[in-house]
């Protein structure tokens, strides 16, 4: 199965301003990028690197007055569901992997010392893995209400928790922080995910925050707040909470004019 991605951001600057982007594929995990292009207007020189999360980054300087930057993408994609295991259980702390270790330490979004005694009330007593992170993916997604604009780019996980309101990644740092007080390691991913086989469609298409919990050895995808297994998700990246995938960071006074993001199955001759 192949899906369409791409976004275009449009700003305006005051005077030439370096900027790094995550709108990119990774380049592991089950999709496959088959066709890719940036377009920029006016040109400006692209060049890639990878972060410690193995993400890809792209920089660019956006020169004064107003600039235009689309990246579009064809990528494959399994034609099957968020792969699941019910019965998967939570590893010891002490037999975790090291990589995995920092995946249960607080981040700036997910400060989970701080919601640690409601964690464990909430979710002491159902069987630790699995069960245990589909029950906090239930409660999230029944504790926040859904609404654009509902938080800003510094609310924390705690915040939308007394608030009960957020957008995705209030629901993805909720889940995490709760996940991590818990000691199972969690992750923030985000990227794009095309409305196959969902009726009726989802939400207007746009950047999308997730989470993966390490469970029986290997990392397992959970969405608190769709909260149902779905078809075509492509990963851009995944770190510790949001601030380490910012689909862009600004090293300078930008002004925000708009984004535009695409998510679609291709249907293919034949099919």
């Amino acid at each position: 199965m192949q899906v369409h991605v791409g976004c275009e951001f449009r700003y305006e600057s005051a005077f030439p301003t370096p900027t790094v982007w995550q709108v990119r594929p990774r380049p592991d995990g089950p999709h496959r990028v088959l066709t890719q292009s940036w377009e920029t207007t006016p040109n400006v020189e692209i060049s890639a690197y990878r972060d410690s999360f193995g993400n890809l980054c792209d920089r660019m300087t956006l020169p004064k007055g107003p600039s235009r930057v689309r990246y579009d993408a064809t990528v494959e994609v399994p034609p099957t569901y968020d792969e699941a295991d019910k019965g998967a259980e939570r590893i010891p702390v002490e037999d975790l992997p090291s990589d995995a270790l920092l995946y249960l330490l607080p981040s700036r979004f997910c400060l989970s010392e701080l919601l640690s005694d409601r964690a464990w009330k909430l979710f002491g007593n159902v069987e630790p893995g699995w069960q245990q992170v589909q029950a906090i993916c239930d409660w999230v997604n029944n504790h926040l209400t859904f609404g654009y604009g509902a938080s800003t780019a510094t609310t924390t996980a705690l915040d939308a928790y007394e608030r009960g309101t957020g957008v995705c990644r209030d629901f993805a740092h909720l889940a995490i922080t709760f996940c991590r007080a818990l000691n199972i390691p969690a992750r923030y991913v985000c990227g794009y995910i095309p409305d196959i086989a969902v009726t009726p469609p989802d939400e207007p298409m746009d950047f999308c925050a997730w989470f993966e919990a390490y469970l029986e050895g290997r990392w397992w995808t959970f969405d608190a707040r769709v909260n149902v297994p779905r078809i075509g998700r492509v990963v851009i990246g995944h770190g510790r909470d949001a601030v380490d995938v910012a689909m862009v960071t600004a090293y300078g006074p930008v002004e925000f004019k708009g984004l535009t993001v695409w998510a679609d199955e291709v249907v293919l001759s034949g099919q």
